[in-house]
């Protein structure tokens, strides 16, 4: 048996991946496109989790001097002799991330911009005693290394130091080296993100057009820089002048196959690993995202499931992508939706398009301002996509697979019991018909509940899926009385039970299981929830912990509409 490569699980460092025996997906076309097709400021807008860091990671290796050509045997960008000989390790490369500017204030997330460059700028610690700096360059570069004029390190950086010090920066390698620098800026607008969240959002805006703006415009160290980011920001003037800026978003044909996976890279990848066979359930869960003109794969999630798979054989999918954000997005969208919107979101859910005009030029302070504006976010942030080709800046967007699907779902279900919870004693009345056997009360608030949540109707989803969201929905308003003894899917007779539970007085239990009759009428789905709990002997548990009085509950869902049949069994 052959021994199979490491995944690189979270490894955003090429050099680590191309030298420690970690499965790479060949990214280096983009070194081709870039150098073919570039404009001095380039300009990459992508959901997170599709290969940013690692692209721009690539970029430094191959272009700063002292590059180790081997990285690149094999790769797509080693076939390419000119193009290697003539840029391959021939720049200073300045190379940041933002990412981690992420404090709730200002000051805070100030002092760790100013640690990020100073660190970048510590890799070059020759330029203390280059023969081709003066003694007043020496001291610039000096300050960028919070070094004092006595050599104390850990001064505050001054305002106007750290808004020119990407320019300071490039400009002193460029005099050193008599070579123009590349600069990357990796997720560019994570501070601008941030400092909204957190309420200091004019301070930061300030800095970074301050800082791009002498690093990026008319800036003769520059050879060219590479920027990444989520939204393509413009409005707030961050990028002032930048005339010869070429911004390739998500819906542009330009790049469109270097970042994420492509089905070829998909199928070669659990080739690879012998899991030819889970094709279809990894395309089904993680593909459907649409960059240009290419279909693409979630990097995160495959690398992730194929991971799990070498473990469990036999593991379900799972949702990587959504752990790694709060979806706050998506919260705020669903709050804020009204019956027009939410009937839009059904659709949605349902496997259809919705027909939007998107504005990709957004800026932060702008995204909870309307429900149009969050549509543009979703879809720029990875949480919509579209099909087709857009008519102007109209496109039918839709849920790119099941993994979103179901972040949306839990959202909804999240949301839905907040609102329930507003109304306490409407919450009361409900829980009490169950406990007393009123079928007919059960049934007219619960049918009032559906009509105001969001349904799944979902035709190519399994009956069981559609049960589990009405299901969910049953747990969460019964979980109001915290003083019941409720169990969800829980093991009693010869099977498990949707939802068993018992009140407080220990005299009462509550049998409920929950059909949906897709072919078949509400009244056919009560009778076979009812014939289940019988045939599977649900009540067996209830009667073992000496329950007095067990109502069993048949409740059929369709849609907005369900209907409620009960049994009273009293032994």
């Amino acid at each position: 048996m052959k021994s199979l490569v490491k995944l690189p699980i979270g490894i955003e460092n090429f050099e680590k991946i191309r030298t420690m025996n970690f499965y790479y997906v060949d990214k280096t076309g983009l070194i081709k496109e870039l150098l073919r097709n570039w404009g001095e400021v380039n300009l990459f807008t992508r959901p997170r989790r599709f290969g940013k860091s690692l692209n721009m990671n690539m970029l430094k290796y191959f272009f700063e001097y002292g590059c180790d050509s081997r990285l690149f045997d094999g790769l797509e960008i080693g076939a390419e002799e000119d193009l290697c000989a003539d840029y391959m390790g021939k720049f200073p490369v300045v190379s940041v991330t933002l990412k981690d500017v992420n404090a709730m204030d200002y000051v805070t997330a100030r002092g760790m911009l100013s640690s990020i460059i100073g660190n970048e700028a510590m890799r070059f610690q020759f330029l203390l005693e280059s023969d081709r700096l003066s003694d007043m360059e020496k001291k610039q570069y000096a300050q960028l290394l919070h070094i004092d004029v006595s050599g104390k390190q850990g001064f505050i950086i001054p305002d106007d130091v750290l808004a020119g010090s990407l320019r300071t920066l490039t400009y002193l390698l460029c005099r050193h080296y008599g070579q123009k620098v590349i600069l990357l800026i990796d997720e560019y607008d994570v501070p601008l993100d941030k400092a909204q969240q957190s309420g200091y959002y004019d301070e930061m805006v300030a800095l970074i057009r301050s800082l791009f703006s002498q690093a990026l415009k008319t800036n003769d160290s520059l050879y060219f820089a590479v920027l990444t980011g989520c939204l393509r920001i413009t409005r707030e003037s961050i990028f002032t002048g930048l005339n010869n800026m070429k911004i390739m978003s998500v819906t542009d044909a330009r790049f469109d196959e270097h970042f994420g996976f492509t089905d070829r890279e998909v199928r070669e990848m659990l080739e690879y690993y012998g899991l030819a066979d889970k094709y279809e359930l990894v395309k089904t869960w993680y593909d459907g995202y649409r960059f240009g003109h290419t279909d693409i794969y979630c990097p995160w999630d495959v690398v992730n499931y194929v991971d799990l798979l070498r473990w469990e054989e036999d593991a379900l999918p799972r949702s990587f992508w959504v752990n790694t954000s709060g979806n706050g997005i998506v919260r705020s969208f669903i709050r804020m939706a009204g019956p027009k919107t939410r009937r839009e979101l059904e659709r949605l859910i349902e496997g259809e398009c919705i027909a939007r005009k998107i504005d990709q030029e957004l800026t932060y302070r702008d995204l909870y301002k309307n429900i149009d504006n969050l549509w543009s976010i979703l879809f720029t942030t990875g949480y919509l996509t579209y099909r087709g080709k857009p008519d102007g800046r109209v496109y039918q967007l839709a849920i790119p697979n099941l993994e979103v699907r179901e972040i949306f779902i839990e959202q909804i279900m999240e949301w839905f019991q907040e609102e329930a919870r507003r109304d306490t004693p409407r919450l009361d009345a409900f829980c009490t018909a169950f406990a007393v056997g009123d079928a007919e009360t059960v049934e007219q608030q619960f049918n009032a509940y559906l009509e105001r949540t969001i349904s799944i109707r979902d035709t190519s989803v399994r009956r069981d899926k559609k049960e589990n969201f009405y299901h969910g929905i049953l747990l969460g308003l019964l979980s109001h009385r915290e003083d019941w003894d409720i169990s969800s899917n829980a093991e009693s007779g010869d099977g498990f039970s949707d939802i068993l539970v018992e009140t407080e007085d220990g005299k009462t239990g509550i049998v409920i299981e929950v059909k949906y009759p897709d072919g078949g009428s509400l009244e056919s789905g009560c009778g076979e929830a009812l014939r289940q709990i019988e045939k599977m002997g649900y009540e067996n548990r209830l009667r073992r912990n000496g329950v007095e009085v067990i109502l069993k509950y048949g409740i059929a869902c369709n849609r907005k509409k369900c209907l409620v049949r009960v049994v009273k069994d009293q032994g």
